[in-house]
């Protein structure tokens, strides 16, 4: 039997605030409208699809069990950009051929870009 990955649904505070999150800064696409309890976000380069639903307000959000991960070529530069639009990543982490920054969504779910899945395997290091 196949089972294929294709969405994540984050709990939101605020959907529209969260929507508009991953739509300005990871370049997804919605129409921001609710549809049976979900804002849906299409991602326009492949991978999987965000889903938002209301928190419930006992749900504790921004717990470190899950971090979403996107992929990019340039980390540096996904900052600048991130940054002139508001969203500031943390410091740049090199490891391994790759790197990585991390930051936090409106409800403080931890969310990072990486160039890990661009990196060379095998690349030798420059001195």
């Amino acid at each position: 039997m196949e089972a294929i990955f294709n969405n994540i649904v984050i709990y939101a505070r605020d959907m529209h605030a969260s929507a508009e999150f991953y739509r300005r800064h990871f370049g997804f696409e919605t129409s921001g409208e609710i549809v049976e309890g979900l804002i849906s976000l299409q991602s326009r380069h492949g991978g999987a699809d965000i889903l938002i639903h209301q928190a419930a307000k006992s749900l504790k959000l921004g717990q470190a069990a899950i971090k979403l991960s996107f992929a990019v070529r340039d980390v540096e530069a996904f900052k600048a950009n991130a940054a002139s639009q508001g969203l500031v990543f943390g410091s740049t982490h090199q490891t391994n051929g790759y790197a990585f920054a991390n930051a936090k969504d409106p409800d403080n779910n931890s969310v990072s870009i990486s160039s890990r899945r661009y990196r060379v395997v095998g690349a030798v290091a420059e001195e």
